[in-house]
């Protein structure tokens, strides 16, 4: 039997997660992809490009990780998001708080990564924000209030929490036959919505929610496949290397913000070590700035008054809490969970949206001319 070199597997895992980020933070910079600005540019504008975008995305990668697990080159069930228990109450309000949140602070993490690479400094001051309220939510004060609150109301199923798992056993059907059926119908479902507006068939459009979905699964592949192995020489158990989980991950932004955050301040301490989700925080801010400066829309951005400045960091600390509460941002969830057609993923997907709404009525209610003045 071949010894595997951990080491060197682990770094084949990390420049493979860079190599997908930065070219998918140049491609959002690029398109514009952006879940909230999906939502508001359909509020707002009744425009309904962007939010095509998001779900042509989601319906490609549920297609990539279906086919991926069908071929056998991942096992779905050792996700993330697949756990049997089912944080409903969770889910609900830490995903309206994300969605409120990423209004306020003018994009969710993965669209904060991409205007910090475009020079904008109050993503800057979001990053860290939401990092630091993260990793309150994680492991302080926060994760107290959020685990003997929150976390007490779940349903425990008898299965993971996965569609194919929780209606193999009513419906009679192999989980595995389940599972191409389902990710076969649903991520056609999504496709065909994104494709059903001929006006949507633009190069920079399909080109956003392919890209984007085609990120997603492949970290799924580098985190699932080439950095699994099946008995570690060190332990003689299985592992996922390079994850924070040690689960096998793809793309979220919001966990990753506060073990970016650790690892820079802990830098001298040889426990922490780069992970996938750090790799993809980096990545993902080098490919927006390489684009900015090659399209010269590279420039600096700051607060434009207080109320500017208290609506960023009142929606980071939104979005560091609701993220960390819902396992996932819009990516984390929205794109990666959902692609694994997770329950919990299926809810907190219109948890962002109906969030991001009341925010946009917030701020609309805000901008409306007082008649009393």
């Amino acid at each position: 039997m071949d010894v595997v070199d951990i080491n060197s597997l682990s770094r084949s895992v990390l420049w493979a997660t860079f190599a997908i980020t930065f070219a998918l933070g140049a491609i959002m910079q690029k398109t514009g992809f952006c879940s909230m600005g999906a939502v508001s540019d359909a509020f707002i504008m009744s425009s309904w490009d962007r939010l095509r975008q998001w779900f042509l995305a989601i319906g490609v990668s549920i297609l990539g990780f279906t086919l991926l697990s069908h071929l056998g080159l991942i096992d779905s069930l050792k996700s993330f998001y697949t756990g049997n228990k089912f944080l409903w109450l969770s889910t609900i309000v830490g995903s309206t708080l994300f969605g409120f949140g990423m209004v306020l602070a003018s994009g969710c993490g993965s669209k904060t990564l991409v205007r910090i690479g475009g020079g904008n400094l109050k993503s800057v001051i979001v990053f860290m924000v939401l990092g630091l309220t993260a990793y309150m939510t994680m492991r302080g004060f926060l994760g107290v209030v959020r685990i003997n609150t929150l976390d007490t109301v779940f349903i425990a199923f008898n299965s993971p929490q996965d569609l194919p798992s929780l209606l193999s056993g009513p419906l009679g059907m192999a989980r595995a036959n389940l599972h191409l059926a389902l990710g076969l119908l649903i991520g056609f479902a999504f496709i065909a919505y994104a494709l059903s507006s001929k006006a949507f068939w633009t190069a920079n459009n399909l080109f956003a929610g392919i890209a984007v979905g085609v990120a997603i699964c492949a970290v799924w592949w580098v985190s699932g496949s080439l950095g699994f192995v099946a008995e570690d020489p060190n332990t003689l158990e299985e592992v996922f290397l390079v994850t924070n989980s040690g689960r096998m991950e793809s793309l979220s932004f919001v966990a990753p913000y506060a073990y970016s955050l650790d690892w820079l301040m802990m830098y001298s301490d040889t426990s922490k070590v780069l992970t996938v989700g750090i790799v993809a925080v980096i990545g993902m801010i080098l490919g927006s700035f390489i684009v900015s400066i090659v399209t010269k829309t590279f420039r600096w951005e700051s607060f434009r008054n207080t109320e500017d400045t208290a609506n960023h960091l009142v929606g980071a600390s939104l979005m560091g809490f609701g993220g960390v509460t819902a396992l996932g941002c819009t990516v984390g969830q929205g794109l990666s969970g959902i692609s694994t057609l997770a329950l919990g993923s299926l809810l907190a997907l219109p948890g962002f949206i109906f969030g991001a709404y009341l925010a946009l009525r917030y701020l609309k209610m805000r901008l409306a001319p007082n008649p009393c003045s």
